[in-house]
């Protein structure tokens, strides 16, 4: 890690800077594969599949024997894992359900607002050098709570044209409606457009790769919405001299592992446990089974010492991380002070690990500092808020002479017209 101390402010967005491509040396990629789905369906997508994950395959759909076949391949203990984990997301999400808002906001004028699910999702699981069967349970799991009707999910085959039992057995356990061998850029279009297999959808959710970020926003311009521009994945440690050195070091290595485009960021007042983190890095990072991915990851992140928790509040919140760990003895200000982040995860005792898998928050969160605007996944992105109203006679009365004034103003006489009329007959049967 590049180690910097009291960096000037003006150098914060510098040194912040993630290791990512820009969206120019992307798009001309993402145009071409999109075009191409559009046009030829669900050829384009096998040439693709065969182009870009090395597999020809004869179908794109994932059999209902294939999925039979995936329960028997994923261990008991880890079938018990993941019940734990699916349990504790279903009571988090389940939680943040609300119910029909009504206000009579003047007499006879009665407003109301419901939640209705989106009924076509589609989600986008990883597959690659991770398979990433635990976003199923953040996705699947609310978007079943909502009452999304379809559920479609897309994830990259192997090379001999298979998709991890895992993947399987957590797709099958959380009511996906149907599984596609389909990676990448290819499976974002699919979702997009629609193919011979591939349903087109409403939304689509899921992380992915620099390749598949681009996707997904181009997939925006065909009227298709997205949870987020979720890229490659961060965690930011903010610690002191309370904080265990081998746990911070445990922690900025789980996301460096996740891919080399990932980041991690260490702020700390202490120059002591700056060097303590230092030595652990080094020493856990040899006996990972993914070091070499780490590691370039690793080269790509800082540890930043600041003097005072003022500073270091401020670099966070320039920063808005994704992941935001918090292990310091003023943790109090840090997190009531805190605006921009996606998770936030609080003590020595609490790993961001914890939330990737079993606490029961989502892990499908806003990177490239998008957590100043954009919040994780949660309930409320698998469904639509609809307003309704309602107006008596009364209500008509008591509103109708100011819409008049205002429509007039702003020279929409029809707009004028359509409560003129109303107050007209009124005024007639009086």
């Amino acid at each position: 890690m590049k180690k910097i101390y009291n960096p000037d402010r003006s150098d914060w967005a510098q040194i912040l800077k993630r290791p990512t491509s820009t969206i120019n040396d992307i798009e001309p990629v993402v145009k071409e594969v999109f075009e191409q789905v559009q046009q030829k369906g669900d050829e384009a997508i096998t040439t693709y599949t065969q182009k870009f994950d090395g597999v020809k395959l004869d179908q794109l759909q994932v059999s209902i024997e294939e999925i039979t076949q995936a329960s028997g391949k994923v261990s008991p203990e880890l079938q018990q894992a993941i019940l734990l984990a699916k349990k504790n997301i279903e009571h988090f999400h389940a939680a943040q359900k609300t119910g029909r808002v009504e206000v009579e906001t003047a007499p006879g004028v009665l407003c109301w607002q419901e939640k209705r699910p989106i009924q076509k999702v589609g989600l986008y699981i990883p597959g690659g050098t991770a398979p990433l069967f635990s976003t199923i349970l953040m996705l699947a799991v609310p978007a079943k709570i909502a009452g999304c009707k379809e559920i479609v999910l897309c994830t990259p085959p192997d090379r001999n044209g298979n998709i991890h039992p895992a993947i399987l057995y957590t797709a099958a356990l959380c009511g996906v409606t149907t599984i596609f061998k389909v990676g990448g850029i290819q499976a974002i279009a699919g979702m997009t457009f629609g193919t011979e297999s591939i349903p087109k959808v409403y939304k689509i959710f899921g992380p992915g790769n620099q390749f598949v970020t681009v996707a997904k926003q181009m997939a925006t311009r065909y009227n298709v919405a997205i949870d987020m521009p979720a890229g490659p994945s961060e965690l930011l440690v903010m610690a002191d001299d309370t904080a265990n050195a081998a746990f911070v070091a445990s922690d900025l290595l789980s996301q460096a592992e996740h891919g080399k485009d990932s980041q991690v960021v260490l702020v700390t007042t202490s120059k002591d446990l700056l060097q303590a983190v230092e030595q652990e890095i080094e020493i856990q990072l040899d006996a990972l089974p993914r070091k070499e991915i780490a590691k370039v990851a690793v080269g790509n992140s800082v540890a930043v010492y600041v003097e005072n928790d003022a500073e270091a509040l401020d670099l966070i919140n320039e920063y808005g991380p994704e992941h935001y760990i918090v292990c310091v003895e003023n943790e109090e200000f840090y997190v009531n002070n805190t605006m921009n982040a996606g998770s936030v995860f609080i003590g020595n005792y609490t790993p961001e690990s914890a939330g990737d898998y079993a606490s029961g928050t989502n892990h499908t969160l806003p990177t490239n500092g998008y957590a100043k605007q954009y919040s994780g996944v949660n309930l409320d992105s698998f469904m639509k808020a609809m307003t309704f109203q309602k107006i008596s006679k009364e209500g008509i009365q008591t509103i109708g002479k100011a819409v008049e004034l205002m429509a007039e103003a702003e020279g929409l006489q029809a707009h004028k017209n359509a409560m003129s009329l109303r107050l007209k007959e009124l005024n007639n049967n009086d």
